[in-house]
This record gives C-alpha cells, structure tokens and sequence, in this order.
C-alpha cells in the first residue's frame, strides 16, 4: 500500500496527572498516548521530543513500526532518555523518516465521571 501520512505531527497539548481513580489498573490509570498507523509497507524510524513551559526539551524517544502496522505509545511509559513528568505541561513534536498518521488520547481518571478526548495531531509538513 501507498505510504499516507506526514513526516512530522504536532501535539501542543500534553499533562499527566498524577492521580487516578483509586485502584485504578492499566485501562484506567490516567494517561495521554499517542497512536501511529504506518500504512506503507516500509519500516518507520520515529523520534519523539517533548517541549515545556520552563525547562529544556527532552528527546528524542525513538521507537520503529513496522510496515503496514498500528501503535498506541503511552507518554507515561516512555523511559528513555528519561521518564514524562507527571502534573506537567508539555508539547510533543513526532518525527518520521516515512509518512505516518498520529492520533492524540488522553485519559483523565482522577475523577469518577472519567474524561477522554481524542483528536488526530497537526500535521506540521
């Protein structure tokens, strides 16, 4: 298949909190994610790099999809080169070497009513 897509997404909207509803497991521990399809039928070389309001940016975070493949990537899951901070401001820049989709999700559970909100990120190329 055609490769469909940008090379590089924008997300300028990204927080963590560090709450969630109590006992709440991985479904329903507060999250923001952001999720790759890779239509094409060649491997995509991602580098993800967080911006904040008063710190130096951290990046890049780099992960492969295969060809032709889906992911959901969980900010809060990300280690290297370092942990998200948690009840932090952030903007995430996404960048690919073959044209990807990204979407945005974030999971807020620190209240019982439970809020999601969902949106494909800007494609900046």
């Amino acid at each position: 298949m055609k490769a469909i897509g940008r090379t590089r997404w924008i997300i300028p909207e990204g927080f963590i909190p560090s709450r969630s509803m109590p006992n709440a497991d991985r479904p329903l521990l507060s999250h923001e994610a952001f999720c790759i399809l890779n239509a094409g039928d060649v491997e995509a070389h991602i580098e993800v790099t967080l911006f904040f309001t008063d710190r130096e940016p951290i990046g890049p975070y780099r992960m492969t999809l295969a060809g032709r493949r889906t992911r959901h990537y969980r900010f809060n899951e990300l280690q290297e080169p370092e942990k998200v901070p948690l009840d932090t401001d952030y903007a995430s820049v996404i960048e690919s070497d073959v044209p990807i989709v990204v979407q945005h999700t974030r999971l807020d559970s620190r209240a019982s009513e439970i809020a999601l909100l969902s949106t494909i990120a800007w494609p900046a190329d």
